[in-house]
């Protein structure tokens, strides 16, 4: 059957549904759905008699084949259940991210019941055997441990366990996660909202909240937005689907509840709790139901409240972000059992916990099959551009390879060549890296060159006065002179070159590494930066804005940037460089990886000190006039006194505003990884290629 044969054969309808995961209360959202009843689909197939269960197959090929579930029969063939063979969501098609064109909907169920991307449904005697029905969306008893279910494939086979219609659920949105409230206002009570749902069709018919932890409760208001719809006159349509739920009793859709709750209430308790019970008297229970796979948690909600002069800060259990964590999170490092009945808070009498530290699991960084002896002399003929050979740990790798994919550049790994990157390699590399370089093992050096190479190249005497302060093989010392302070995190760190004449020597669009030294352990301290200074014009000092990461109880602070805080004037900083992959020559004409590229634009996305390899290609076009150019900046930051380099960047505006250009475009992305993330699918999804988007 077509897409246009499902339109035109049979009667289009409209629903209201909330659609949510297994998560807990969070991961869930509400559309208009429009389709075909699947009931109308299956009278017209004439189920045989035996036939128990529907299966629903995807178009989505996943490692253990196309995504495919099922449900019962009976209940695809219940009005009151309501399930849909939907091709619309709002009133506009499918989107891709929502299975254009056509999917599943099933109120009341575990999202991963409505399968998008919909290619067959198959009416079968028994459930589906597809992969994912039978190792996803389970219950599994609280008995069985990960290690036992690995060996168990009749247990995920058994129907028992399988999730369908989800379980009473609530949540607190307001107070928001990090919410602060002042005390000193004029406010005496504060409104407390949430949201809350059931499955099955159910109603959520009370909610209460506690601020004692369950001994008292207050009744709150619910409302429920979905019977709007049941007000619909006979034979109303909307998108294009009749509106048919006048005469259905169950409920598709989350409701609202809220409490005002006295402002001298909130200073004396610890937390609020939310708590809701649904028309079967089903209510939340106190405490989690730890299974296998965390699915289908739905204890009471609850927001811890810090008093934190004279003010109320609310803390939620999680956070869906990179940006601050929950309660939860911060318990557990603490060394508190989130099982111990009182939400992982320490209980009167009860012995602190230590945390012990999981030891970092080594890994293994050689080849086993090579067993090749390398001398100093073969090594350091491998010290240029040409099959750059470095040793770490003694090892000896070919770079190679990676000169082209490295995320430096092939400057990092030409800048080692020929010597020994110990020290670098594993202060600056993750565990992903270090996993990789098995691939490019070649040999070991033997002892002798060992120590050579340990020794390093002795410093010349009385050399002449370098022009240029940066030197891709060698550390040089820049003595820092002043710190600017610019924002509540962030300063200007002012370095002293050489000499007052003395080039920093960095191209537009490239960074160099600052080094320094733990001062407990000795250890190396190595991070890249973009300085703000003009690399090939700026002589005898170097400005680097940097964002210095402090500790919190919640999290560790950045180890270099903290450092670098530390430190007093007077005191130096090694650096080297240029590293990067991406040079920016004027006038549209760039280099990425060693590969000449004319673009006619740059969208260039950045987050807070993320602006400093942006503004400096910013700058480069700015200062030529014969650069035309066409460069968009998206800056984003919580708050305008937040934006760095702004007095800056509001100069250029003036200069060059706004204008629409079309040609040869080229994206200039930095920020935190989840930034990155959250960009290149966008700009994919947009259909813009990788080539075209530069991470720095």
């Amino acid at each position: 059957m077509s897409l246009a044969e499902l339109i035109n054969n049979y009667e289009q309808v409209t629903y209201p549904v909330t659609l949510g995961f297994s998560w807990g209360p969070a991961g869930l959202s509400t559309a208009l759905w429009t389709g075909v009843v699947i009931g109308d689909l299956l009278k017209a197939a004439m189920p045989k008699r035996g036939a128990r269960y529907v299966c629903f197959e995807g178009a989505d090929k996943l490692p253990n084949g196309y995504y495919g579930t099922s449900i019962k029969l009976n209940w695809a063939m219940d009005p009151d259940r309501g399930v849909l063979v939907s091709h619309k969501m709002n009133g506009e098609p499918l989107e891709p991210d929502h299975g254009k064109p056509l999917r599943i909907i099933i109120p009341g169920q575990i999202g991963g019941r409505s399968v998008k991307w919909l290619k067959r449904i198959i009416v079968t005697a028994g459930p589906s055997d597809n992969w994912y029905h039978i190792y996803d969306n389970r219950v599994l008893p609280t008995m069985i441990n990960p290690e036992m279910s690995a060996n168990l494939p009749e247990t995920w086979k058994d129907e028992r366990y399988a999730i369908y219609d989800l379980n009473t659920n609530s949540a607190i949105c307001y107070p928001a996660h990090e919410e602060k409230l002042p005390l000193t206002s004029n406010i005496k009570s504060y409104k407390v909202r949430g949201y809350a749902y059931a499955g099955g069709g159910k109603r959520i018919t009370r909610a209460e909240v506690t601020l004692d932890k369950g001994k008292n409760w207050m009744l709150a208001n619910i409302s429920y937005p979905e019977d709007e719809y049941r007000h619909a006159r006979d034979g109303e349509y909307l998108f294009g689907g009749r509106l048919d739920v006048s005469w259905r009793e169950t409920c598709f859709c989350w409701c609202f509840w809220d409490l005002d709750i006295p402002l001298s209430q909130l200073q004396e308790c610890d937390d609020i709790m939310v708590r809701v019970m649904d028309e079967a008297m089903m209510v939340q229970p106190r405490d989690m139901y730890w299974s296998v796979l965390g699915m289908m948690n739905n204890p009471w909600f609850r927001i811890v409240i810090h008093k934190e002069n004279h003010t109320l800060r609310f803390e939620h259990p999680t956070q869906p972000t990179l940006t601050s964590r929950g309660w939860m999170e911060r318990v557990k490092n603490a060394g508190g059992n989130l099982t111990n009945g009182n939400w992982g808070e320490k209980l009167a009498g009860e012995e602190e916990q230590v945390v012990k530290e999981e030891p970092a699991k080594e890994i293994c960084m050689t080849n086993k099959d090579i067993h090749r002896e390398i001398n100093i002399d073969e090594f350091r003929k491998h010290g240029g551009e040409v099959e750059p050979w470095f040793a770490v740990n003694g090892q000896v790798y070919d770079g190679t390879g990676f000169l082209e994919g490295h995320p430096g550049g092939a400057a990092s790994i030409v800048g080692a060549a020929g010597q020994d990157a110990t020290e670098e390699f594993l202060a600056i590399h993750s565990e992903n890296a270090k996993a990789m370089m098995a691939d490019y093992h070649i040999g070991t050096l033997d002892e002798a060159s060992l120590t050579i190479l340990k020794l390093g190249e002795p410093e010349p005497v009385d050399a002449a006065p370098r022009e240029t302060f940066l030197q891709a093989k060698v550390w040089t010392k820049a003595i820092l002179s002043a710190k600017t302070r610019v924002s509540v995190d962030t300063k200007i760190f002012t370095f002293d070159l050489e000499h007052a004449d003395q080039l920093i020597g960095l191209p537009v669009g490239q960074h160099l590494m600052m080094r320094l030294r733990d001062p407990v352990t000795r250890e190396a301290i190595i991070r890249a930066y973009t300085p703000i200074s003009d690399g090939g014009v700026d002589r005898g000092k170097l400005n680097v804005l940097i964002k210095v990461y402090y500790d919190t109880p919640e999290r560790q602070g950045g180890r270099m940037t903290q450092a670098l805080d530390s430190i007093p004037v007077g005191h130096f900083v090694d650096m080297k460089g240029p590293i990067g992959k991406f040079e920016y020559l004027g006038r549209g004409l760039c280099a990425i990886s060693g590969h000449r590229r004319k673009v006619t634009r740059f969208i260039m996305v950045c987050a807070g000190s993320g602006i400093t390899p942006i503004f400096q290609v910013l700058r480069a076009v700015m200062a030529d006039r014969s650069d035309t150019t066409f460069c968009l900046v998206l800056d984003g930051n919580r708050a305008e006194e937040d934006i760095l380099c702004k007095d800056d960047l509001d100069k250029m505006t003036e200069v060059g505003p706004c204008k629409t250009v079309n040609g040869e475009d080229l994206v200039l992305i930095c920020g935190p990884e989840a930034l990155q993330a959250s960009i290149h699918t966008a700009f994919t999804d947009m259909g813009w290629k990788d080539d075209d988007l530069l991470f720095f």
